[in-house]
């Protein structure tokens, strides 16, 4: 392992003032950025453990609820609150790992989690533009069933693996942001990117900035939501396709609804199309694959993923007719 030092912050402006130095990276739970040091994909030269950040789960004004950073997945997968109000959130970090792992794993570690792209992993003998900009993508001509189908580029097919990051996209998650001498509030619909040209970048957070929160609207209809993750094997896999929904009903037809997929692209993927073609329509099997498939008519599969749309139509479907029925509310 590459030599680094290491500081504990006690709150968030002294992580900013130790963050500030270059070749510094924020440590959380060290679930996903250790694993990165043992396989040399990343090089701190400083660590600045940030677990004296808020891990306080609060109602604020006007019924929203403040999650801080450094807030265990566990803790937020059992508040009572998520439970009862946001049920989608606590069943994606349910289906995201183990229970080892989940106690350990910070929210705002989450939300920064890398790619499981195999060949973003083989330092040795692939070529990864994510890893080494420049260098090429091994994974749009090699094995690439895990990979992305919605809003890739020639450098990047990767997609990102949360599936707490698919809930908070599809509830309107608001991410809370400090860089030294300044906050900021990014919609999380913003805050991961599409790959580009520089795939390298993951979110539109500046060097040494630090996530201190995130916050949830007062957001009824999430009463009546789910999510449902399809994998390869039951445990310790990441999604081929997962569905964050919510919906409310206006009799046999649809009032509103919200709807997010993992699996899909390089950051949790909004159907805004699938929604808009859903509200107001019959709240039938047969609309919800009609959305589905306007959601993804622009889709490009590769070789080994062309099956990832129509499972992505089965999936929602599935998923919106357990909520019609009451199933899975």
């Amino acid at each position: 392992m590459t030599p680094f030092s290491y500081a504990r912050a006690g709150d968030a402006a002294e992580a900013l003032r130790l963050g500030a130095a270059s070749a510094t990276a924020y440590l959380g739970g060290g679930t996903n950025l250790v694993d990165l040091m043992r396989e040399t994909v990343a090089r701190p030269e400083a660590l600045v453990d940030v677990t004296g950040l808020s891990a306080a789960i609060e109602e604020t004004d006007g019924g929203r609820l403040r999650i801080g950073a450094a807030a265990r997945n566990t803790a937020l997968a059992e508040h009572r609150a998520v439970r009862e109000r946001y049920p989608m959130l606590s069943r994606a970090i349910l289906a995201g790992a183990s229970a080892q792992i989940r106690n350990m794993a910070t929210v705002g570690g989450n939300l920064l989690q890398r790619t499981r792209c195999t060949y973003f992993y083989d330092t040795d003998g692939s070529r990864c533009n994510k890893r080494s900009p420049g260098e090429g993508c091994d994974a749009r001509e090699g094995f690439n069933r895990i990979h992305a189908v919605l809003g890739a580029s020639e450098a990047c097919v990767a997609t990102h693996p949360s599936d707490m990051c698919v809930a908070l996209v599809a509830l309107d998650a608001q991410v809370h942001v400090a860089g030294v001498g300044d906050e900021r509030t990014v919609p999380i619909g913003d805050f991961h990117r599409l790959p580009g040209d520089s795939p390298d970048r993951d979110t539109i957070l500046a060097p040494g900035e630090l996530i201190t929160a995130i916050e949830l609207p007062a957001l009824p209809l999430a009463a009546r939501s789910t999510y449902r993750k399809v994998r390869d094997r039951a445990s310790y896999a990441f999604a081929l396709i997962s569905v964050a929904a919510a919906i409310e009903l206006d009799g046999d037809r649809v009032g509103d609804v919200r709807v997010a997929f993992g699996g899909v692209a390089h950051k949790p993927w909004r159907a805004l199309k699938a929604e808009a073609a859903l509200r107001g329509g019959p709240a039938t099997p047969e609309a919800f694959h009609a959305a589905a498939a306007l959601e993804f008519a622009d889709a490009a599969p590769l070789r080994h993923n062309a099956f990832k749309p129509a499972l992505a139509g089965r999936t929602l479907a599935a998923v919106l007719g357990e909520l019609v029925k009451g199933e899975a509310a």
